[in-house]
């Protein structure tokens, strides 16, 4: 008889006629094409995804063979708001008191957070089906925003959210993080070694066909100087820390050759275009459709990316921005302090201290000074290594041997 995986979780995105669909989609289909029958049940809370618009309380939707039951709760427009954690405790009500009679009955149970606050269903559902339960750790709270909220770690909220992390790595069978280096995170919370895998961000064969060329007026304002081009694509928003990027390109202002460009939108895009629109090595470009990301990221010579300094890092990371800055097949320097992976693994770009101004000035000039050969070579060992190693596909069967060390039948 086949294995039945519960992945339950507030926060998912799955294969729409408008998304290609999350980590999560991709882990759970390749999971189901090995086999495994799949359950998800998930809210449709989450405003940055194409979700379906409920009706009713429960939901009932097969996609592809993936069984996925949706229920309505509270939705919330800002990330830091009361109105976000009372979703929270909706969707978990919404959760215990669901009618399971209907879904078959799970092997796994697989935790997925955010919410922390799923644990406690989570050991529940364990109890009542006996069956092992997987906590998923997709980012580390309430770690996150201690060092990148400004909350405190006296607060009574981050306390709770403490306690509840440390019963997940103490109850779970096993813990599955995104992050490289979570066993260190898990043992200096807990004090004692538990079982503790990474299953990273990938990169799907969906991602891989859905490429979409650049509009050539986009191109010609904003792509199509001869200048050597350094390309950050993605949010602008505090917590991209691209203070750094800006700082370098006025450092840099004299370089007649070389080009920054900045392309997106985010909550400080436009205080950066009144401080620094003047200079004349500086493109602001558009946001630009998410298949058209890959189309951006190949006029670029040096891809370029930042983060502040935070213990988060520390751990590891693993950003759906250095999937697409790798998949691109160029060259990476990143302003990055954490545990280091992929992007040194692969050998295709060079970290330097965050916040360190000068440090990237003389990273973008010794990538400048290269011959155009040998930064390609970078470039493709990046999307070669990307495709052998973080394949959904190898993913998936790399979750599975951790839920099913016999196989999934």
């Amino acid at each position: 008889m086949n294995k039945t995986i519960w992945y339950v979780t507030k926060y998912f995105s799955p294969k729409t006629a408008n998304s290609p669909g999350g980590r999560g989609w991709f882990l759970v289909d390749e999971m189901r094409r090995a086999g495994c029958q799949v359950v998800v049940i998930s809210s449709d809370s989450n405003n940055l995804v194409d979700l379906p618009v409920l009706q009713a309380r429960v939901t009932l939707q097969n996609a592809d063979g993936v069984k996925i039951v949706w229920l309505k709760t509270m939705k919330y427009s800002v990330a830091k708001s009361l109105r976000r954690i009372l979703s929270w405790f909706h969707f978990e009500w919404n959760l215990f008191w669901l009618d399971k009679s209907q879904l078959p009955r799970p092997d796994v149970v697989i935790i997925s957070s955010l919410s922390l606050l799923t644990i406690i269903n989570g050991l529940l559902l364990r109890f009542k089906y006996k069956s092992r339960l997987v906590f998923e750790v997709r980012d580390i709270w309430p770690l996150t925003i201690v060092e990148e909220g400004g909350f405190s770690n006296r607060n009574l909220f981050v306390r709770g959210l403490a306690w509840l992390e440390r019963l997940a790595y103490r109850k779970s069978d096993s813990i599955v993080g995104t992050m490289p280096n979570l066993a260190a995170h898990v043992r200096s919370e807990i004090g004692c070694e538990r079982p503790v895998f990474c299953v990273p961000m990938g990169v799907s064969q969906d991602h891989l066909n859905d490429v979409a060329d650049l509009p050539v007026d986009y191109v010609e304002r904003y792509l199509s100087s001869n200048k050597f081009k350094v390309v950050h694509a993605g949010t602008i928003g505090i917590t991209n820390a691209l203070d750094v990027f800006f700082a370098a390109a006025q450092a840099m202002r004299e370089h007649d050759d070389i080009e920054f460009i900045i392309v997106g939108d985010g909550a400080l895009r436009q205080s950066y275009q009144s401080q620094y629109g003047h200079l004349t090595n500086l493109v602001f470009a558009p946001k630009v459709a998410r298949n058209m990301v890959q189309a951006v990221l190949e006029k670029g010579d040096l891809l370029y990316f930042s983060v502040h300094n935070s213990k988060v890092w520390d751990y590891g990371q693993s950003l759906n921005k250095v999937i697409d800055y790798m998949l691109a097949a160029k060259p990476v320097v990143a302003s990055y302090n954490g545990y280091p992976s992929m992007i040194n693994e692969a050998g295709c770009g060079n970290f330097v201290p965050a916040n360190d101004v000068d440090a990237l000035v003389v990273a973008i000039l010794e990538m400048s000074r290269r011959n155009q050969s040998e930064r390609e070579e970078m470039g493709v060992r990046g999307r070669e290594w990307l495709l052998q190693n973080r394949s959904y596909s190898k993913l998936a069967s790399d979750y599975l041997a951790i839920l099913f060390p016999r196989g999934c039948k």
